[in-house]
C-alpha cells in the first residue's frame, strides 16, 4: 500500500528514421586582401553630458524624494507618540478607577 510505483519505460513504437551521415567538406583558402584600417577603440562606457537643465532636475527631484520621505518619518513618529500618550492616559484613568473602588468597600 505504501510502495510507491515506479513506471516502467516502454519501448518506443511506431517510424524510427535511420541516423543520417554528415560528410565532410573542404576548407578552401582564401585570397589575402589588403590588410584591414586601425579602427578606434569604442569607449566602454559613453560619457554622461550634465547640462545645467538636468543638474536642476537631479536636484528637484532629489529635494522632493527627501522631503516625502521625512514627512512619512515624521507622521509615523508622531502616530507612535500619540499612541503612547493615549495609553499613558488610559493607565492613569483606570489605575484612579481602581483606587477609586477599593476606598468604597
Amino acid at each position: 500500500m505504501l510502495r510507491p510505483k515506479i513506471p516502467t519505460n516502454p519501448t518506443p513504437a511506431g517510424h524510427l528514421a535511420p541516423p543520417v551521415v554528415v560528410e565532410p567538406t573542404a576548407v578552401v583558402p582564401s585570397v589575402p586582401g589588403s590588410p584591414p584600417a586601425p579602427v578606434a577603440p569604442a569607449p566602454s562606457r559613453p560619457t554622461v553630458q550634465l547640462t545645467p537643465g538636468t543638474a536642476l532636475a537631479l536636484v528637484g527631484g532629489g529635494t522632493a524624494v527627501v522631503l516625502v520621505v521625512g514627512a512619512v518619518l515624521v507622521s509615523m513618529l508622531l502616530a507612535v507618540a500619540i499612541t503612547g500618550a493615549s495609553v499613558a492616559v488610559c493607565a492613569l484613568v483606570i489605575r484612579s478607577l481602581i483606587q477609586a473602588d477599593a476606598k468604597r468597600r
